[in-house]
């Protein structure tokens, strides 16, 4: 896989540093280095302390990864949503896991995308996930299918240009839920589980800003948007505020409406493709476990 820009600056400039600001990062730039790859300025092989001139042309060869043989294949097919060279859009279904751990190596959203990479027979097989979901939340979920557009998709992430909205089934307090408004309370590791989190004062900073989308007579659906990446940021500071997930057993939520797992899906995905640099916007439909809780309750 190769990569070309021409390089159109007036002033001279080494050549890692133009490809740092293409998003190159010292993980990808020692791979080409040491693994086969090559950087080329007018077609011929140079270092990366070369020296550009306006209008030189620069190419870097990205080696092929190969796959993760520590990442096991699963077979279940997965829902596509969205693929083309550089990035994979998948709809997540609920209790299944992102990646692999340590005594649960198999049946992961991860295994799954690498058996569909080996069966399609593409170059690059390592798994780069860039969105991750929790094991019971369903929904839209982003892998990038190299090293190079992961690096740019991460860049992304960091100057919060990726925009993700969920929506989830909530019951409790349902009056003091405002039809918009904002939840920033800090949250912090609740060191009686190995697991759980909590909201204290000792945590770090957490906003979620949510949309009541219908009013039932025991539930909310409720649109959400998040301004920080907590671990069970949505779970905790719903559950904060007495209104919590349906199913969400951790955390207070009620298991007698329907639903056994938290009711949270990620149905909104946005972000700039990593080089056409095209807004690509995604949808996904209410989880069907989900759905079914609300038809039930407007009947």
């Amino acid at each position: 896989m190769q990569f070309t820009w021409d390089y159109e600056k007036d002033h001279s400039q080494q050549v890692k540093y133009f490809l740092k600001e293409k998003g190159i990062s010292k993980g990808l730039l020692a791979k080409i280095k040491f693994q086969g790859g090559q950087i080329k300025v007018n077609d011929q092989v140079e270092n990366v302390l070369f020296s550009l001139a306006k209008d030189d042309k620069v190419t870097i060869v990205i080696p092929a990864e190969g796959e993760h043989e520590t990442v096991l294949l699963d077979e279940t097919p997965i829902d596509i949503v969205y693929e083309d060279e550089h990035v994979l859009v998948v709809n997540k279904p609920a209790g299944v896991s992102s990646i692999p751990a340590q005594y649960h190596p198999n049946g992961t959203m991860a295994n799954r995308v690498k058996a569909y990479y080996k069966k399609q027979g593409y170059e690059n097989q390592v798994i780069h996930v860039v969105t991750r979901l929790d094991r019971d939340t369903s929904g839209l979920m982003l892998f990038a299918k190299h090293g190079f557009a992961h690096a740019k998709l991460d860049m992304q992430l960091r100057e919060k240009k990726f925009v993700k909205k969920y929506q989830a089934l909530v019951s409790g307090r349902l009056s003091d839920l405002l039809a918009h408004g904002h939840i920033d309370l800090p949250i912090a590791r609740d060191y009686s589980s190995l697991l759980k989190r909590m909201v204290s004062d000792e945590g770090r900073s957490a906003q979620t800003e949510y949309w009541i989308e219908k009013r039932l007579t025991e539930i909310a659906l409720v649109d959400i948007q998040l301004h920080t990446g907590r671990t069970h940021q949505i779970r905790v500071h719903f559950s904060a505020i007495g209104c919590a997930l349906l199913g969400d057993d951790m955390y207070g939520g009620r298991m007698d409406l329907g639903i056994k797992r938290q009711a949270l899906h990620c149905y909104d995905l946005r972000f700039y493709h990593p080089f056409t640099e095209e807004l690509l916007e995604f949808k996904q439909p209410l989880a069907a476990d989900m759905e079914a809780v609300v038809r039930r309750f407007e009947e």
